[in-house]
């Protein structure tokens, strides 16, 4: 009999270590894409650990699963209302920050989506 582990698909490994990293503290929140198709096991598995979360629909199958500390569930519902594509360079740059991305790389984000914005806005 096969190890139900080595059978899993990827996109479950990958959840369910961001759920150990989350539960032992090591991230407070966690953004995760992954296929539709697994949707249903991803937020059974959320909700028996009693893990805040939202998900939000990509395209092409694909879906967004924020989860960690309810504080942070609370600040994400707020500020993420619409795709990803079509935040502000502010809230882009508050999202990359409270999910614990290199603050120097979301400078640097912020600063090209913004000049971005202005030439644009200039044209």
């Amino acid at each position: 009999m096969q190890d139900t582990a080595s059978v899993m698909p990827i996109d479950m490994k990958v959840l369910m270590n961001h759920i150990y990293e989350f539960k032992k503290g090591v991230r407070q929140m966690v953004l995760f894409t992954f296929n539709k198709k697994y949707e249903c096991y991803a937020l059974e598995r959320l909700k028996r650990q009693n893990i805040d979360y939202i998900i939000q629909p990509v395209g092409n199958d694909r879906m967004n699963l924020f989860f960690g500390k309810k504080e942070c569930m609370d600040a994400i519902r707020l500020m993420v209302t619409r795709p990803l594509s079509k935040l502000t360079p502010e809230e882009d740059f508050m999202l990359g920050a409270l999910l614990g991305y290199d603050i120097c790389a979301q400078c640097e984000r912020y600063c090209e989506r913004k000049c971005r914005k202005c030439n644009a806005a200039l044209q």
